[in-house]
């Protein structure tokens, strides 16, 4: 049983009172069978008792009645309140949610009152009644003072699981960036504890910090969860990066959230089907990333090209291609350089056709026709040869690459 409670006033408790107390606790069997049942009647949570099992629930209302009483029967030393305490922490771990456990204790408090009230008013001694009037602040401060202490072990509780759900969620970021996942614990474990989909497309999103450790993309895994996109993100000092699950007709929303979220550079991967290939995926962030300007935020998705790709992994393999393809183009001078590599690079991108080069560069299609021949004429590679055409396009993001990076 608690210990006992001391008046804050100082005052004798009335023994009519002690009287009344001592008739609710022959009562209190059938009191708490009448609670529990208001309980999960009222309460969708404690219905299931998958939750809070039966006699958990009956444990628990019986201490908060038995609590009351003893408080109400007479002056107390001192105040023990752990056990609500521990209802509360094991609550939180249950994941109950708090209003509904706090419901639950005000239907037992006011079911004692209304208990009271009856019998009071049934024995029709007027005195009974007064003795209950002038003790009711004290039985709703008793309740209070549970309540609390419920309260407060439960929110410290769940701070502590929050911690812990973070922890862990940082781990098994780094660990699907990195790829070392345990054995027991593999790519499709590792998406089911984070809550990704296991059968949507994935694209990473990498984006700079704004400061050191700093979030550049905030509110994007909220601003994402409002379209029912589910993401999941890991922040380092420099980087923020973040795994998103989606159907192919949503990537226009994503880049949407990320463009309108994005304060510093930020690169996306092309789409995938495989958490395992997740490091590969930010490597290819990564990439898209470098592609923008210093200082400048954007957001900027990385080439679907499978050869882009092959030259972002192996970087001194790219610059050894670029130098033996274009080597006579990269030794001009620098306004002619550019020129020729700008316009190979958009005649490519616009699929072969010099008109909506032309359109894209603001210059006469002839201009692009002649920068192209020079092109052939400088590398003997003519464009209308398929292998002399990959070689150059694959030198060409070669070139951009390495003067991203």
């Amino acid at each position: 049983m608690a210990a006992r409670i001391a008046d804050t006033d100082g005052r004798v408790p009335n023994p009519l009172l002690g009287e009344l107390v001592a008739w609710a606790e022959q009562q209190l069997p059938r009191l708490i069978d009448d609670v529990c049942a208001a309980t999960r009647d009222r309460i969708d949570l404690y219905r299931d008792e998958s939750i809070v099992p039966g006699a958990e629930l009956r444990a628990s209302v019986a201490v908060n009645l038995q609590f009351i009483l003893d408080g109400l029967a007479g002056p107390r030393t001192g105040t023990d309140l752990s056990t609500p305490a521990e209802t509360g922490r094991r609550r939180a771990h249950q994941r109950a949610p708090l209003p509904e456990v706090l419901r639950c204790y005000r239907i037992a408090c006011a079911m004692l009152w209304d208990l009271f009230v009856e019998h009071a008013r049934r024995v029709a001694r007027p005195d009974f009644l007064d003795a209950l009037l002038a003790a009711s602040s004290t039985l709703w401060r008793l309740s209070d003072e549970h309540a609390l202490a419920l309260t407060e072990a439960y929110r410290s509780a769940t701070a502590e699981l929050l911690v812990a759900q973070q922890r862990r969620r940082s781990a098994l970021m780094e660990a699907l960036f990195t790829g070392r996942l345990v054995p027991e614990s593999g790519s499709w474990e590792v998406g089911r504890l984070l809550g990704l989909p296991l059968d949507a497309k994935l694209m990473v999103a990498a984006a700079e910090t704004s400061g050191l450790a700093e979030e550049s993309l905030v509110g994007v895994e909220r601003m994402l969860g409002g379209l029912g996109i589910v993401s999941a993100w890991h922040l380092t000092p420099a980087l923020q990066a973040g795994v998103i699950a989606l159907r192919d007709e949503q990537r226009e929303e994503v880049l949407g959230v990320l463009r309108a979220a994005a304060a510093s550079r930020t690169g996306v991967s092309p789409s995938y089907e495989s958490l395992a290939d997740t490091p590969r995926a930010l490597h290819l962030a990564r990439a898209a990333l470098a592609d923008i300007s210093v200082g400048e935020a954007g957001v900027r998705e990385f080439s679907t090209s499978p050869l882009a790709a092959l030259i972002a992994y192996d970087p001194d393999e790219g610059r050894r291609l670029a130098k033996e393809v274009l080597g006579p183009v990269l030794a001009l001078p620098q306004e002619d350089r550019v020129a020729l590599l700008q316009t190979l690079r958009a005649y490519v991108d616009q699929a072969g056709s010099a008109e909506s080069a032309a359109g894209v560069l603001h210059c006469h299609p002839n201009t692009v026709r002649y920068r192209l021949n020079r092109v052939r004429e400088l590398t003997g590679r003519s464009l209308s040869d398929p292998r002399s055409l990959a070689e150059l396009v694959t030198a060409t993001d070669a070139v951009r690459m390495d003067a991203d990076g």
